[in-house]
């Protein structure tokens, strides 16, 4: 590792302090930390066998959910390893390469999870506001190019932000990350150099994709609840209105978290580092943990497969 002028040229090595502040303690958040990762990758595999298994759940809004589910258990196994390593084991040390991989394996997966959640709303959206053209539209062959799509959209819009970080910028001030694992501010806010272009895509990519993607969730749902509310039995508009509260606490859920950790990252200079910290943690972590929660209390048809699995184990 060469330095030049207090500089580091090109670091092969980074050092992970977890949740600045707060290191004295960090072995104990760890426990609650490794219960919500258990219950998370338990709950979404859970309900990716309960879709399989069920023929009758083989229907777009359930193969969102499973696909919701399975960029849920990769976006935590993303961090909680590495993170529960340096929180246990003072394993603080990652490769520079293995932390942009990591980065960019994260802010995929987020992006990912935000375009299954406007493919869930529109998917609503059809169905209740021209259900007659749901199952015309909404084909298996239509859900396979939006499962690529979200994915395609996601690697391509944030490799960038690794290829700038790998080929432009060339010194660092320092190779310790105040985070607990490698967010792409996070890491530029080490650089000594020119950092504008850096910060510019990554608002550029924030804002159009989980931007946009807001947007047009929001619009979705104000024209779900319009047609709701105009349907002229109060039976069938609390059954449409039911089949919506689930998607709405999950868009919420992740939205908010996600914003406020964003903005608070980029202007948030009054807060505390560990708060942010730990709510860019909570951020990862708290949906993939109430996802199947949620899902799974509203959702009939899931509630049954639970109790389908769960007592064909215990016959008496």
């Amino acid at each position: 590792m060469l330095k030049l002028n207090g500089t580091v040229f090109m670091p092969s090595v980074l050092t992970l302090i977890g949740i600045p502040g707060l290191e004295p303690v960090q072995f104990w958040i760890g426990f609650p930390f490794c219960a919500m990762y258990i219950i998370a990758v338990f709950g979404n595999s859970l309900l990716l066998v309960i879709i399989k298994a069920e023929r009758s759940l083989h229907e777009p809004m359930y193969i969102f959910l499973a696909m919701l589910g399975a960029t849920d258990i990769a976006l935590s196994t993303c961090i909680l390893p590495k993170m529960l390593g340096i929180f246990w084991f003072h394993l603080s040390q990652i490769y520079f390469d293995a932390c942009l991989l990591q980065m960019w394996l994260i802010h995929s997966l987020q992006c990912i999870e935000s375009g299954i959640l406007l493919a869930m709303a529109l998917d609503r959206f059809v169905a209740i506001c021209d259900p007659l053209r749901h199952a015309v539209i909404f084909t298996h062959q239509f859900l396979t190019q939006i499962g690529v799509g979200v994915t395609l959209r996601a690697a391509l819009f944030v490799a960038p932000c690794v290829i700038l970080l790998k080929c432009w910028l060339k010194f660092y001030r320092t190779t310790v990350v105040l985070h607990s694992y490698c967010e792409h501010m996070a890491i530029v806010k080490l650089a000594a150099d020119d950092v504008r272009i850096n910060k510019i895509y990554g608002l550029f990519v924030a804002f159009s994709i989980l931007g946009l993607d807001v947007i047009f969730i929001t619009l979705s749902y104000i024209r779900i609840f319009v047609t709701v509310f105009n349907l002229p039995q109060k039976a069938a508009r609390f059954k449409a209105f039911n089949t919506c509260i689930a998607h709405i606490c999950v868009f919420l859920e992740f939205y908010l978290l996600g914003f406020f950790s964003f903005f608070t990252h980029r202007f948030g200079f009054h807060i505390p580092s560990y708060i942010h910290i730990l709510l860019s943690n909570l951020y990862l972590l708290v949906p993939p943990l109430l996802n199947p929660i949620v899902y799974g209390v509203k959702t009939k048809q899931i509630r049954n497969g639970v109790c389908k699995i769960f007592n064909s184990k215990n016959p008496s």
